[in-house]
């Protein structure tokens, strides 16, 4: 069975020798590059060989790139996209990135790891994309079949008609007006955020051929005395509902909440030691597939 307890991986692969492998962090919606540092995940990463190399921008010089260190191994590359701009216009910042990650690695696999809207965002990236050397992509929490969520935010910032003064007022009085006017702005991401329906991004993405590369889904499942994940249903973070991908990828359960952890900087790691053997292994049958097809 694919689907495993992270607890286990965590516990097993501990103490496996570090592989060399690229990191590109991708946040999610209204996250940045210190999602990852204060969650804990790049200070877990440095104990297990994974060093953090600089972090992209489109704010900063020089390609968007500030460099923290000299990595040679393992390095670790943050992100600070514009994460409230639709996903296309994301994952066209993400391949700019990506590109300049490969130059600077050229022999180097390059592991995409997308939190929530990140892991959406380095999906269409691949797709529209295809960037040279990306081997495998880690989403977590990612809502892959849309979210709930984004049509709650759609709502209450729609203000028009004949109460949208009052309707506005009251809802600017629960959230807040600076957290009211950033969803306003963010309706573009919002709506690719919505489940798939014809007409729509992600009934559009989840249509379309995927590079032949690993994908891992870690889901965030709850347990009986944790609710799991309050803005992405488990089902929608599945990377093995989707068609063009469903049959080689791989779900790890993982019994926390939507936010980002420590645990989620060992999973990582640990994932990195396991894959080589799961890569095979789906290297061995796309070729088995390959040569079926080419006999029909």
């Amino acid at each position: 069975m694919k689907t495993r307890l992270l607890l286990l991986v965590v516990l097993l692969a501990g103490f496996a020798p570090v592989r060399a492998d690229v990191l590109v962090l991708v946040h999610g919606f209204l996250g940045s590059e210190r999602s990852w540092l204060e969650s804990g995940v790049i200070d877990v990463l440095n104990r297990n060989g994974h060093r953090l190399a600089g972090v992209y921008s489109p704010a900063h010089r020089s390609f968007g790139f500030r460099p923290f260190a000299q990595v040679k191994r393992n390095a670790v590359y943050t992100l600070n996209l514009p994460s409230t701009a639709p996903v296309g216009l994301q994952a066209d910042w993400l391949n700019t990135f990506l590109l300049d990650v490969h130059k600077r690695h050229p022999d180097e696999p390059i592991t995409l790891v997308g939190h929530s809207a990140g892991g959406v965002v380095a999906r269409m990236a691949l797709v529209r994309h295809r960037p040279p050397g990306v081997v495998r992509l880690i989403s977590i929490a990612a809502p892959h079949h849309g979210t709930w969520r984004a049509y709650q935010a759609l709502d209450a910032v729609d203000t028009d008609g004949m109460f949208g003064p009052f309707k506005r007022w009251e809802v600017k009085r629960r959230l807040g007006g600076q957290l009211y006017y950033t969803l306003k702005a963010s309706r573009g991401v919002l709506f690719d955020l919505t489940p798939p329906r014809p007409g729509n991004m992600l009934f559009w993405l989840n249509a379309q051929q995927h590079p032949d590369i690993e994908y891992v889904s870690i889901i965030r499942s709850g347990t009986l005395f944790m609710p799991g994940d309050r803005f992405v249903p488990p089902f929608s973070q599945d990377m093995r509902r989707l068609r063009p991908v469903g049959q080689d990828s791989l779900a790890y359960l993982s019994p926390q909440g939507h936010l980002l952890s420590p645990q989620d900087g060992q999973v990582i790691a640990n994932l990195l030691r396991e894959l080589p053997k799961a890569e095979k292994a789906g290297t061995e049958k796309r070729a088995t597939r390959a040569d079926m097809r080419q006999e029909h």
